[in-house]
């Protein structure tokens, strides 16, 4: 591999990783990577109210509300480290593609930032233009001064370290499941959105203190959801998508009830949630649109109304969908 400017980052000692967006899917993996490689990393704060401020007045209006938190998450960074890790993720093969959000974070990141030119650390991974990702963390390690042995045992760390948090996840799903009595939700959404101490965190715990057991769409194996999406449609082009449509497919029979949770205007929300709720009859669904300006008090409301259907219903009255 021919890099154009091989060991620009040696001198780099501190990786500042945000704590938004694609962190919630792959920060085991980041961590364990540069962590291997003798490399401190800074993690931003948990998202609250004045992160999320700083990153709405650095977006434009269109952004959706975890690319804002995304822009804050990197502010909070700034000065903190000696380099930020953006990578470029624009799909890993076909029908596994990512938003197109994520194909040009870094390029975004630089024009919000472009007054304090901050140290960005960037990669790519891209199937579809021969851009694997193991080559793409490799380029990262020889950039950061790293022999080859060094990043490649590197990189097998990170990715064992990733696939063991997985496992981890899916087995105490299934724990979960098996263990659990009374009412049951499962929570969807990506997982920036779920995992977020600002978003998702806020309704689990709100229907957590109804009593109902709350179980995450993103904890079910990922290639088993990807499997089972494909008795749903073979069409949807994001990976991610894919894998909660396909968990929904694989729990719905054993939760009560689901919740759709979105991060206004998510685009591939928009359309995939339009289908799952015109698809999925059987069982009762929620929509919850989270946006800046939204407060606790609507959103306690809308899911203490969901519990009440899911409770008559399971008591044998007849509940329709929310």
């Amino acid at each position: 591999m021919k890099l154009s400017k091989p060991a620009d980052m040696a001198s780099v000692r501190t990786i500042g990783i945000p704590r938004a967006l694609l962190y919630h899917r792959y920060g085991v993996q980041w961590t364990t990577f540069f962590e291997q490689l003798g490399l401190t990393c800074v993690l931003s704060p948990e998202t609250d109210r004045a992160i999320m401020d700083q990153g709405t007045a650095l977006s434009i209006d269109e952004s959706c509300l975890s690319s804002k938190i995304f822009l804050g998450h990197v502010a909070a960074l700034i000065g903190n480290c000696d380099a930020i890790f953006i990578p470029r993720i624009a799909n890993y093969g076909e029908y596994r593609d990512m938003c197109t959000k994520f194909h040009a974070l870094p390029d975004l990141t630089r024009h919000a930032f472009h007054d304090q030119a901050p140290c960005i650390l960037d990669t790519e991974v891209d199937l579809t233009h021969k851009r694997p990702e193991k080559p793409a963390f490799l380029e990262l390690g020889l950039r950061l001064g790293k022999t080859k042995k060094e990043t490649l045992r590197a990189y097998d760390a990170a990715c064992k370290a990733q696939e063991r948090d997985e496992k981890q996840r899916a087995k105490a799903l299934h724990v979960t499941l098996k263990k659990s009595s009374g009412l049951r939700i499962l929570l969807v959404g990506h997982p920036y959105v779920l995992r977020d101490d600002y978003l998702g965190t806020q309704p689990a715990r709100i229907l957590t203190e109804m009593g109902a057991t709350v179980l995450f769409a993103d904890d079910w194996s990922r290639n088993d959801a990807r499997k089972a999406c494909r008795s749903f449609s073979n069409m949807i082009p994001w990976m991610i998508s894919r894998e909660l449509v396909g968990a929904i497919l694989s729990m719905k029979d054993k939760v009560d009830g689901i919740v759709l949770l979105t991060a206004f205007p998510c685009g591939p929300d928009s359309m995939i949630n339009e289908m799952i709720i015109r698809r999925i009859k059987d069982k009762p669904i929620l929509q919850l649109t989270l946006d800046a300006q939204s407060g606790t008090a609507g959103l306690e409301t809308r899911l203490e109304s969901f519990v009440d259907i899911l409770h008559y219903k399971k008591e044998g009255g007849y509940g329709n969908r929310s």
